[in-house]
């Protein structure tokens, strides 16, 4: 049928899996394994559920006042959506637009190129080294725009504060967005640049280190010229995005530092810890300063791995795509929860 010639047609993003079955064990998306602030439990148990008869504020002012106090910025230099996928969609709708190819590793965050097609940018994949980092200077060629996670995701290996600053240096023609979903969990956050440079975007999310993948909530910082042009998109688009008890909770979320900071550091001793177990049953294992580690095993396949974790109703992520098909991304979860995931791996490794 004719119509069918005009139906757009794009290879989607595959989420992990999201199993509902009792007693699995989670490893697959990157979740926090403990809850928010016990303030988020709070507001949204003192929600006054008739003002859900009436819109949200558009610009989530409250929630955007708490960010920008927060990181010490202006309110008009942030913007707040319905998770980072949300805003760096938008990022993508607003800043790539030159028909120049955009910029991004080829091992990295696997919705960018799928944004890429939906929307007609062009792009180019720049290899990551042998050791799976980013090389700055792949980046000094023509383009329309470059974006990468930093720490890279899903490798977890973090590009250094003055590796980003090259990148920008060399390409201030163009808008660079740094993606900073896991920065909590180490290194050096990409912030200041965007008061050095016009055309840094840093967007971050609620959802690893805040404990708020259920609520939805992402945001960009950079100047407030580049903002406004994001919500001048995000106007046209849709403009009431965030609903009332999401941005009531996303205040308390950024208010409760003390449980932001303890939650992290958590999750990092339970990192380092893990790195440690994995090398003693033979694993390699990439430095991560993520909440998840990128491993492999020289005897064993990451698919086969894979399965029988799967079978075991323990559940990580596997890729099966050239250089990374022998590796697993295994998300951080709590003590007892790694503890059976290493239980189940020396079972198998010692019965092979």
């Amino acid at each position: 049928m004719g119509f069918e010639d005009n139906i757009r047609r794009v290879i989607p993003y595959v989420p992990g899996e999201q199993p509902q079955s009792r007693g699995t064990i989670k490893l697959n998306t990157n979740e926090n394994p403990y809850p928010p602030s016990p303030r988020v439990k709070k507001v949204l148990e003192e929600f006054d559920a008739d003002a859900l008869r009436l819109y949200p504020d558009p610009a989530a002012l409250r929630l955007v006042k708490a960010i920008a106090d927060r990181y010490g910025l202006k309110e008009e230099e942030v913007f707040v959506g319905v998770g980072s996928d949300d805003v760096l969609a938008m990022c993508f709708l607003t800043f790539f637009n030159s028909g120049k190819p955009l910029l991004f590793p080829d091992i990295t965050y696997s919705f960018y190129d799928v944004w890429a097609a939906l929307f007609r940018i062009p792009y180019l994949a720049l290899p990551l080294d042998d050791e799976f980092r980013i090389v700055p200077g792949d980046f000094r060629r023509e383009n329309g725009g470059i974006i990468f996670p930093n720490p890279n995701a899903p490798t977890g290996v973090l590009l250094p504060l003055d590796a980003v600053r090259e990148i920008v240096r060399n390409n201030q023609e163009s808008i660079v967005i740094i993606d900073e979903a896991y920065i909590d969990f180490g290194g050096e956050s990409a912030l200041p640049l965007i008061h050095e440079y016009e055309n840094v975007v840093v967007v971050q999310t609620f959802s690893k280190s805040r404990s708020g993948a259920g609520l939805r909530i992402g945001y960009a910082m950079s100047n407030a010229h580049l903002i406004r042009a994001l919500n001048d998109v995000k106007y046209s688009f849709n403009s009431y995005t965030m609903n009332s008890p999401t941005i009531a909770a996303g205040v308390e979320c950024v208010l409760d530092e003390e449980h932001f900071r303890a939650s992290v550091e958590r999750i990092k001793a339970t990192r380092e810890r893990a790195a440690a177990v994995f090398g003693q049953l033979g694993f390699h294992v990439l430095p991560s300063a993520a909440n998840f580690l990128f491993v492999s095993h020289p005897s064993v396949s990451g698919k086969e791995l894979f399965d029988y974790l799967k079978s075991r109703n323990i559940y990580v992520r596997w890729w099966d795509k050239a250089r990374i098909r022998n590796y697993l991304r295994i998300t951080i979860g709590t003590e007892e929860q790694m503890d059976a995931l290493f239980g189940a791996l020396k079972e198998y490794l010692w019965n092979q």
